[in-house]
């Protein structure tokens, strides 16, 4: 296997992937919240509890902006905040019921388009597609 060949497919894909997830995404979220606002809700959503910086190393923000964009989630009641019992200093980050509701919201959307996007789909292209998110999720995504 030609590595390098590979290296363009990953690219291809991520930008596809980047692709998709707009169209997927696109006025999913409520308009109370800003697109790097919904980014952070979205990848608490699938992570938490995390870290202000793991936030910030996915989303690829500055202390200062994740700190500032988590103050005004908190401030909307969409998030909450909680220190670890040993180091004072650690906070974690989970979804606020509130947040729950608008994430579950702003997911049932997504989810009607992308079975949209399958509906065509067989049987066998569907498993092909779920054992491909399975091996990316394991070989790629999580090292």
């Amino acid at each position: 296997m030609d590595k390098k060949e590979l290296f363009y497919k990953l690219v291809s894909f991520t930008t596809s992937v980047h692709r998709v997830k707009n169209e997927l995404t696109k006025n999913a979220k409520p308009n109370s919240i800003s697109q790097v606002q919904y980014n952070i809700l979205e990848f608490i959503t699938v992570s938490q509890p995390v870290t202000p910086s793991e936030i910030n190393d996915c989303q690829n923000m500055s202390m200062s902006n994740t700190s500032r964009e988590l103050s005004k989630l908190s401030e909307k009641k969409l998030i909450e905040k909680i220190s670890d019992r040993k180091d004072r200093r650690k906070q974690y980050i989970y979804l606020s019921e509130e947040g729950k509701a608008v994430m579950n919201e702003a997911f049932a959307t997504i989810e009607t388009r992308f079975l949209d996007r399958i509906q065509t789909a067989s049987n066998e292209d569907l498993e092909d597609i779920n054992r491909a998110f399975d091996t990316l999720q394991k070989k790629l995504f999580h090292p």
